[in-house]
């Protein structure tokens, strides 16, 4: 039996716990929002939580130098290129606004860079001189079914006189020769001279095969009842005699479609020193969506993407030389999807993970394998799981590089589906016979999924959303770190924004991990209401600098040669345990096919390591590294700026 305090005291918690619940019934999702909220940032702040999971943080830029940033890359400087050309705005592009700029994420400073043409969708990758080759981006913005008036597509120009091209002006008018309807082109285009093909036993002549050119036309008023229905030849106006007689088109459908987004053909070298934009010769295909990627001799392969007239590049790829600033055809032609992730493998030939940014048929260069460039000849692999959602999933070269295995993460269906996949996939390209096995999942299936290499050998994941750009409110906010060696994913702090459809993310020197971008189609679970840029920058600072202390790392040249060896200052040098030369991203919708950590042989003294550069040319592309060493705790030091001629 309770005695009259004991009463008193069970009477004023029974009143205090009917106010809580009366309060929590008036205002309780505010009520709980506010305490989880206040617990939450408690919890993530505490040192225990931030040497377990990192920390994430927001860096605001002031309002004026804001953008939408759709590609990134870091620069030997330290510095970080944003870009975002026109940033996927109509009016942007409209007004000719096209905006780049610098940031030094130690200064905290920003420069605006005088931008020259719209680099929205373009290609980049790290050049051998420091210098970021960009190539390609909009020459026109989409036109969706119904803001379509006149009806148009594609005409494919054909030239049967073997002894000369031929180029029809910007104005050219074709007459379709069943169909009657008269349609003009939109820009100039040079039909190459016809082939002659002689009979390899006989060497009689045997036929010409025509020269094809590609031009955009329209029809010359509004209206569906300038469309056409089925494929027809077209008359040239303007020309005659002989080039009237070789000179025709030919065009299926001309409709009032949907009209894709179309590419440029202009190149560039941005210069981290004099930071500024250096135009180099134009390549000779347009491209929207385009991959670049080092090829064995220093050289860049460009391929995909949209050409001028919205079309897939059909299969004509093409190499930059650094030298001449020039572009050539390679010899076979082979076609792949929008912004492919292709490698260069350790062989020479190149590997294509199946991993792609949108854009190109169902059936078209979609199987992953090992491409010959040399021969054009394609090998597939097999072993793919989900292999109808590569579209939007993310590839990794897991480090060390010289394991030369792959990740492949999430991804989704072609096109705006809503399918996504939580499987990741690895393929060990070392193997007598390559083939890809599962990795370990993902909590939910993952479209966009970002993928930043550390110091450590480890790969942090993060990002991505469920549905296509973020559909329903589908963001993922979450973060894991993959071990290569437990082949195992360990989940740490989340992230505080949401990503998707045009983000990235970039390894710093310092050892922290910098994310951008994200393009919702919707800001609202119904998707009534249309969706915002994401302009705020993310830092993630990993567990491993959260401890006691980290290496140092100082001194030492500036340059070493592959298969040379460079000695550098190091405190502590006796708790070195492992050093990697990691080459700077530059990454965009997805596609980040620069980056690659390479281990290095170590030799440690009392107070200096010297380090060896291994001897392959494919292994160690030229260009500038970030020298990273770790300690036996994993933990890394800054990086020091190296640079392999």
């Amino acid at each position: 039996m309770k005695d009259g305090s004991s009463r008193r005291r069970f009477r004023r918690i029974a009143i205090g716990a009917a106010v809580v619940v009366a309060l929590a019934a008036m205002n309780g999702p505010a009520l709980y929002r506010f305490g989880s909220e206040k617990y939450h940032d408690y919890k993530i702040n505490k040192p225990e939580y931030k040497a377990a999971n990192g920390k994430w943080d927001i860096v605001e830029f002031p309002a004026e130098f804001k953008q939408n940033t759709i590609h990134a890359a870091l620069l030997h400087t330290g510095k970080i290129l944003l870009v975002a050309g026109s940033g996927n705005n109509q009016q942007n592009f409209d007004d000719k606004k096209f905006d780049t700029r610098l940031w030094d994420p130690i200064r905290n400073t920003i420069k605006k860079i005088p931008t020259p043409k719209d680099l929205f969708c373009t290609g980049h990758t790290q050049l051998s001189n420091g210098n970021l080759l960009i190539a390609g981006g909009t020459k026109r913005y989409e036109k969706l079914k119904g803001d379509v008036s006149k009806a148009g597509g594609l005409m494919v120009v054909h030239n049967e006189n073997p002894d000369k091209p031929i180029t029809l002006p910007a104005g050219t008018k074709f007459t379709g020769k069943s169909n009657g309807k008269t349609f003009t082109s939109r820009d100039p285009v040079v039909v190459e001279r016809a082939e002659k093909v002689f009979d390899p036993d006989t060497g009689e002549f045997v036929r010409n095969d025509p020269g094809l050119g590609r031009i955009y036309v329209e029809a010359q008023k509004s209206g569906a009842q300038y469309e056409t229905g089925t494929q027809d030849n077209y008359r040239v106006q303007g020309l005659s005699g002989a080039d009237a007689r070789n000179t025709y088109g030919m065009a299926e459908k001309l409709a009032l479609d949907k009209k894709d987004f179309q590419g440029i053909r202009d190149a560039f070298e941005f210069d981290p020193v004099a930071e500024k934009y250096i135009q180099v010769d134009p390549m000779k295909e347009a491209r929207w969506y385009p991959t670049l990627t080092t090829l064995s001799d220093g050289k860049v392969l460009s391929l995909s993407g949209l050409d001028e007239i919205g079309q897939l590049v059909p299969g004509k790829n093409e190499v930059f030389d650094p030298e001449t600033r020039t572009w050539e055809y390679t010899e076979g032609i082979r076609q792949f999807p929008t912004y492919p992730a292709i490698s260069l493998m350790q062989n020479g030939k190149l590997f294509y993970s199946g991993s792609n940014a949108g854009y190109g048929p169902d059936d078209v260069g979609r199987d992953p394998g090992i491409w010959d460039l040399e021969t054009n000849k394609f090998r597939k692999l097999p072993g793919m799981s989900d292999p109808k959602l590569l579209e939007t999933s993310g590839t990794v070269l897991l480090p060390p590089a010289q394991d030369e295995k792959y990740m492949v993460i999430g991804g989704g269906g072609v096109g705006e589906s809503q399918e996504s996949s939580r499987k990741t996939r690895i393929v060990d390209l070392q193997a007598d016979d390559p083939k890809f096995v599962d990795g370990p999942e993902l909590e939910k299936g993952t479209r966009y999924p970002q993928s930043s290499i550390l110091p450590d050998d480890t790969v942090l994941v993060s990002g991505g959303s469920e549905d296509y750009r973020g559909r329903g409110d589908t963001n993922i906010h979450q973060a894991r770190i993959y071990d290569t060696k437990a082949n195992s994913f360990r989940k740490v702090a989340d992230p505080l924004v949401g990503r998707n459809y045009h983000s990235g993310s970039l390894l710093l020197p310092d050892g922290r991990v910098m994310f951008f971008g994200s393009d919702s189609l919707y800001a609202d679970k119904a998707n009534t209401k249309p969706g915002t840029f994401e302009q705020r920058i993310e830092m993630y600072t990993p567990p491993y600098l959260y401890r006691d202390s980290r290496p140092s790392l100082s001194g030492g040249p500036k340059t070493i040669e592959r298969g040379g060896s460079a000695t550098f200052s190091a405190q502590q040098a006796s708790s070195v345990k492992t050093a990697r030369l990691i080459r700077p991203s530059a990454s965009t919708h997805v596609t980040d096919v620069d980056q690659r950590s390479i281990a290095l042989d170590v030799k440690k003294s009392t107070d200096s390591i010297t380090v060896t550069v291994p001897k392959s040319r494919n292994l160690v592309e030229s260009g500038w590294y970030m020298l990273f060493v770790t300690d036996t705790e994993g933990t890394p030091s800054k990086a020091q700026w190296v640079k392999v001629p």
